[in-house]
């Protein structure tokens, strides 16, 4: 899997910032709740649209 299959970047969508393909959830969010202690549980309950892969490939980016 490649980071673009789950995150794009477009200039009409939250001001082209990353998010998680097809939907408003940014990058940045994921990240910021994961360093203030969220689970990947509660990430998962908190947007039903988000997936174990998706915080994945969020991870990912950041590492990039």
């Amino acid at each position: 899997m490649r980071i673009t299959d789950r995150i794009e970047m477009n200039p009409k969508v939250m001001m082209g910032k990353p998010v998680i393909r097809g939907t408003r959830i940014t990058i940045e969010l994921i990240l910021r709740k994961l360093s203030e202690g969220a689970s990947v549980a509660s990430l998962l309950d908190a947007y039903p649209r988000l997936t174990r892969e998706d915080i994945q490939a969020a991870s990912r980016y950041a590492m990039n």
